[in-house]
């Protein structure tokens, strides 16, 4: 993940939706942190390495969702405290880097 941090996710809907195959999690955007290239997010389970997964953001000021795909590249902790992951986006599309580009810049205010 880049190092630069895009900021908190305040002024996105109240939730986040990631999914994996057989796991959907419902994130309050507290839990959640956008970066230049993917999201860092509280689970209560743990995700394996390379674990595709797709993740819905939405704007208030859009109707519809940013869809984008990553692959999970670290995932740490435990069943008492939960796993800290972090997700790298794939292969966005153009529309979907320049809508979150977007989002980041205008919404969450860029660090």
């Amino acid at each position: 993940m880049s190092a630069r941090k895009f900021g908190n996710v305040g002024s996105l809907r109240q939730q986040i939706t990631v999914a994996a195959r057989q796991t959907r999690l419902e994130l309050s955007t507290d839990a959640v942190v956008i970066h230049k290239s993917g999201v860092e997010f509280r689970s209560p389970v743990p995700f394996n390495l390379w674990t595709e997964m797709t993740v819905a953001l939405q704007s208030p000021r859009e109707e519809s969702p940013i869809q984008c795909s990553g692959v999970v590249i670290a995932c740490s902790g435990n069943k008492h405290v939960g796993y800290h992951v972090s997700l790298l986006f794939t292969g966005l599309s153009k529309n979907a880097q320049s809508r979150l580009n977007s989002m980041a810049y205008s919404e969450l205010g860029a660090v």
